[in-house]
């Protein structure tokens, strides 16, 4: 079976509402409202992007500052409503009982993906992990994929990419990995048919027989 790289806010945990959320209590605070329009546009990008993009609207505090605010929020509302979605842990652990070698590769930061990870028990299943903030180009530049790649100890060209959102689409496909997305509400089918597969919900079979 072929490595399997999974983004995973909005793939594995349902964390994109609660995310959002926390960023609009923070940047309310520096009189910026957060609208569709930025979340349509930054979803499945690095909160560095998103700092540099709001930074333009308003005067907002050094990265690291803005960091520590956002991150005390957004702890408080995963370790009180964080769940991962029920078809990405059944699927997980069909494709772990079958041997599959499978990593993370998330925008998110180190502290929020180990954060998230652990809170929905999903840990176990990840032989290697990479945040965001661990890669000098967030998606969708190829960087966190191949960095996936590099810690499975395998080629790119060799895995699969599960993906939500067009940024991780296209940085999978600049890594050179056959994309699997899976529609989860936030965009339509037309704005992930560049995968290579489009799937309502997950499951093992677009894996399985490689």
């Amino acid at each position: 079976m072929r490595p399997i790289v999974f983004d995973c806010d909005g793939v594995l945990v349902d964390s994109e509402k609660l995310a959002w959320s926390a960023w609009r209590r923070v940047l309310a605070q520096y009189d910026i409202a957060l609208t569709t329009e930025d979340i349509a546009l930054l979803t499945g990008r690095t909160d560095r992007d998103a700092h540099v993009h709001f930074s333009d609207r308003g005067e907002l505090p050094d990265q690291a500052t803005f960091w520590n605010e956002l991150s005390e929020v957004t702890f408080r509302l995963f370790d009180q409503h964080l769940l991962a979605f029920e078809d990405a842990t059944d699927t997980l652990d069909a494709l772990h009982r079958r041997g599959a070698t499978m990593a993370v590769a998330s925008s998110s930061p180190r502290e929020r993906l180990d954060r998230s990870l652990t809170a929905t028990g999903l840990s176990r299943y990840f032989e290697f992990t990479v945040g965001g903030d661990e890669v000098s180009h967030g998606k969708p530049a190829p960087d966190l994929f191949l960095a996936a790649a590099a810690g499975l100890a395998v080629e790119p060209e060799t895995c699969y990419a599960v993906e939500d959102a067009p940024a991780g689409i296209e940085a999978a496909r600049a890594a050179g990995m056959t994309v699997v997305a899976v529609e989860r509400g936030h965009y339509s089918f037309e704005d992930l048919r560049a995968a290579d597969v489009v799937v309502p919900r997950l499951t093992p079979a677009p894996f399985l027989g490689s």
